[in-house]
């Protein structure tokens, strides 16, 4: 039997941790590594036409299946590629190995071809980066490397030159049992207490959540009915904690709509509950605030707390709520129900009147239309920019459909390279893509890929010819708009011409045919709507401080975005308030 070398050992461990694909671009220096995933049937290689997507696609897989996922890229350029997308998935705390091939290892430090310093270059956008430069290290380094990125939640570099990697791999190597799932962090019975204590005293409780609410749905539920409290929650919470919620009071921050902000200020106890919210302009400085995070370095940097609590929310949650002495008094969870219905009431009625006759098309329109006819499990991925406030305000959470951006990098293009990832894990299961004709077109090629391996992902395109979150930026700040507009080709034609479903939607008539016939097609589509550029949005409460870079302005020249089926969510949830 032939002796393995490190490659080869590299991909095995690999596949044994559980991934299941590794997104790349083929390259020399990676030559090694891709041959033997070539003669590996328990692990594929997905060739991807650009590193950035390769990132982006392994950072999604991750996020929705949970598991470790793993990209690539060769020496030099290739591996600066990743950078964008590994910093996405970093801040998205989904777990990925990314491994950074490098020049041949005698070569390091003297100006050879293409050479760059991976170990300085992932420094922030990792937990772990280490470099390979010598077959001893494996396989503990790379089992090292592994356990960072699920044990922490994020990225791991592993750089690893060509030529080591076609070395020999050490023999008798230890390779101990993989840490494939983190452990769920109990607080400790002195902070449940304390915590306890601030809750029974407070008389108007409110809870925020973000992403760290997953799969604590019924534990927040539960806690928000004992103690009378109205829920708001974070762009990334909103998959995790809005449906079957009768204490939802909208979502709070730049994209924020409904009674959220409301409800954080009034309150006289704020509990912040596994968000990392970054705008700590929309929260308040004159309320006593908690926050709950399995994540000990997030407490505190948003805003002054007077209790932090380490722990995962649903555990904290089953420890706290029994404890809690049970509230009666709904005096300010209804106040707060009544004005998140009458603040979405405000916002909806311009775009609910004669909406299929306007031309361009209204983007809230057509999103809409998607949220109506996705499937009740479908992965919708988002670009960045006005496509996350039609998402924010229009697609609504069932607890089985998920919700993907760059929420917390905010990066451009990353809705399609995401949905390749999404799409991978699931074959059979619908992916959309709602993208914005900037974020599109940036990483465009990536399309083929699509084809290529006849990924079903639908590509909703919300094309107004324009960079519309900068417009608005510039719009805000008492700036003409300059250099925002984009001259655009036919995208259906394009996507045709690539070999895949591509239909141009102009008029509202068409829409509803359009998008039933892309998602009816079994292969790779792109419905290319025409919409309005001069819908844009604000967040409900304003002031010009807000946000350094938003400038916002105080005018509010610019129309609400509406909220689309949230609206009949508040009125349902106002029928638990009791009547006089």
């Amino acid at each position: 039997m032939a002796k393995q070398n490190l490659a080869e050992q590299f991909v095995d461990i690999l596949a044994r941790a559980g991934v299941k694909r590794l997104y790349g671009v083929v390259g020399d220096s990676l030559n090694p590594v891709v041959d033997a995933i070539r003669r590996n049937s328990a692990i594929d290689w997905i060739h991807v036409r650009h590193e950035e997507t390769a990132a982006f696609a392994a950072g999604a897989e991750a996020q929705v299946t949970g598991s470790l996922a793993a990209c690539a890229g060769s020496c030099g350029p290739g591996n600066l590629h990743l950078i964008n997308g590994l910093y996405d998935a970093h801040r998205s705390m989904a777990p990925v190995l990314a491994l950074a091939s490098h020049i041949p290892s005698g070569e390091i430090g003297l100006g050879y071809f293409q050479e760059t310093h991976p170990e300085l270059l992932f420094q922030e956008c990792s937990h772990y980066n280490e470099m390979i430069s010598n077959p001893e290290q494996m396989p503990r380094l790379l089992q090292t490397a592994i356990q960072h990125a699920i044990g922490r939640g994020g990225v791991s570099v592993v750089s690893m030159p060509g030529d080591v990697a076609s070395k020999p791999a050490p023999e008798k190597s230890v390779e101990h049992a993989l840490v494939t799932a983190r452990p769920t962090v109990r607080p400790g019975d002195e902070e449940i207490d304390k915590l306890c204590r601030m809750v029974d005293k407070a008389k108007r409780v409110t809870l925020f959540c973000g992403s760290g609410t997953a799969g604590a749905h019924a534990e927040v539920m539960e806690f928000a009915e004992r103690i009378k409290s109205p829920v708001g929650h974070a762009l990334r919470g909103k998959e995790w904690i809005q449906y079957d919620n009768p204490y939802d009071v909208g979502m709070s921050g730049l994209l924020g709509y409904g009674a959220a902000y409301e409800a954080t200020h009034e309150c006289d106890l704020l509990i912040l509950l596994g968000t990392d919210f970054p705008y700590n302009a929309f929260l308040p400085d004159d309320v006593k605030i908690v926050q709950v995070d399995v994540r000990p370095e997030h407490l505190g940097r948003r805003s002054k707390l007077d209790l932090a609590v380490w722990g995962d929310v649903r555990e904290t949650l089953r420890c706290l709520t029994p404890r809690v002495k049970p509230k009666s008094d709904r005096t300010f969870l209804d106040r707060m129900l009544k004005k998140h219905a009458n603040a979405l009431e405000g916002v909806v009625n311009a775009y609910t009147r004669k909406v299929e006759k306007h031309v361009p098309i209204h983007p809230e329109y057509v999103a809409s239309v998607l949220d109506e006819m996705a499937d009740d499990d479908a992965v919708f991925t988002v670009d960045t920019g006005m496509n996350n406030v039609w998402a924010a305000r229009y697609l609504t959470p069932n607890g089985k459909r998920r919700v993907i951006g760059s929420f917390s990098h905010g990066s451009m293009a990353n809705a399609l390279p995401q949905a390749i990832g999404a799409q991978f894990t699931d074959l059979n299961r619908q992916v959309v893509a709602m993208s914005g004709d900037g974020g599109f077109s940036m990483l465009m090629g990536d399309f083929l890929t699509l084809v290529q391996y006849d990924l079903p992902v639908k590509v909703v395109l919300f094309n107004n010819s324009s960079l519309g979150m900068v417009e608005l930026e510039m719009l805000v700040a008492g700036l003409p708009s300059y250099g925002t507009t984009n001259k655009n080709p036919d995208f259906a034609a394009i996507a045709r011409a690539a070999g895949a479903y591509g239909v141009r939607v102009e008029k509202p008539k068409q829409l509803q045919g359009a998008l039933k016939d892309a998602f009816k097609h079994k292969g790779p589509a792109l419905v290319d709507v025409v919409t309005d550029p001069n819908a844009l949005s604000i967040p409900p409460k304003i002031s010009a401080d807000m946000v350094t870079g938003f400038a916002l302005s105080a005018s509010k020249i610019v129309l609400d975005g509406g909220v689309g089926r949230m609206l009949q969510m508040a009125r349902s949830n106002l029928r638990n308030v009791p009547r006089p």
